[in-house]
């Protein structure tokens, strides 16, 4: 019911004048504007610069296909094993307790406080010539760094906390109530995860992976620095625009960019799909998939 219906007014504390909400309305839309609508157009607007036809022969050079290949490649490489560790680490983590929860929470969150380029040095330092494993990889002719390798476990690294973070708190809402109640029924393991947990974090977990290949497409730091900037090889797109832009091949760079801005733009019509459909109420009326489980509910299961 709105306070209009009951009747009830709003006290004058707690109202504005309707110049003051109109100044905030007009500094918000400008800071939008100016920071982020006006980059993108700046994008597009450049990779076009030149037409149509150089646009499609910088998206189609070797180099620039080579890289995207290799964006798409490592983003399918890292997206299933990071919903197979974050759903593994958000299961236990939520429904149980044991020795060691809280490190490994802590062991997750690593990749955001840590730079994206000192996770990449630390991969030279392990798997480098010069490294602890170096002569190890060159004695046995494998190599880490500055190949394919190098560039999926930087990604690995930078993405794996994303999936995970995004389900902990929505599994620890949901309590496991349910799976007590399914495994007091006489269901196995697997049947609790892919007929009652499942269900219940599908929306979550397809958020969570919505951001984790966002991540893994648009990487720079990492990559940067176990890469080794082949071209051709281990150069992804982000990768490719830096070298485009160096070389003073601007337009190029722009609209490969341009690629990397549809992708930003896709993820965030997807992201506010998936926003809405978890908030969007059931046919019963009650809030879907986000709703807080009752305390009691809510307490982990003793491994």
């Amino acid at each position: 019911m709105s306070h209009a219906s009951a009747g009830v007014s709003r006290p004058d504390h707690l109202t504005e004048p309707r110049w003051v909400r109109g100044v905030l309305l007009a500094l918000a839309l400008g800071f939008l504007a100016l920071f982020l609508l006006a980059p993108l157009v700046a994008v597009f607007a450049e990779a076009f610069k030149k037409g149509w036809e150089l646009y499609l022969a910088a998206i189609v050079e070797p180099d620039a296909l080579s890289a995207i290949k290799l964006t798409l490649w490592v983003a399918a490489i890292s997206l299933p094993l990071n919903l197979v560790f974050g759903v593994a680490a958000a299961w236990a983590i939520a429904k149980f307790q044991f020795r060691g929860k809280q490190f490994l929470i802590t062991l997750i969150d690593l990749p955001f406080s840590v730079s994206p380029v000192v996770a990449g040095l630390v991969f030279v330092l392990l798997f480098g010539s010069q490294g602890w494993l170096g002569p190890w990889l060159q004695d046995h002719d494998m190599k880490v760094v500055y190949a394919v390798p190098g560039v999926v476990l930087a990604t690995l690294f930078v993405t794996f906390p994303f999936i995970a973070r995004e389900l902990i708190p929505l599994m620890q809402a949901q309590g496991s109530e349910e799976e007590q109640a399914a495994l007091t029924l006489g269901a196995g393991g697997w049947q609790i995860f892919w007929r009652v947990t499942l269900p219940n974090i599908k929306w979550g977990l397809l958020y969570g992976a919505i951001l984790c290949n966002a991540r893994a497409m648009g990487e720079f730091g990492a990559v940067s620095v176990v890469s080794g900037h082949v071209r051709g090889l281990t150069n992804t797109m982000t990768l490719h625009v830096e070298i485009l832009y160096n070389e003073y091949q601007f337009s190029a760079a722009f609209a490969v960019a341009s690629l990397l801005a549809l992708l930003a733009l896709v993820t965030l019509v997807v992201k506010n799909l998936v926003e809405w459909r978890t908030a969007r109420p059931d046919e019963a009326g009650a809030p879907m998939e986000r709703t807080p489980a009752p305390a009691a509910a809510a307490r982990p299961v003793t491994a």
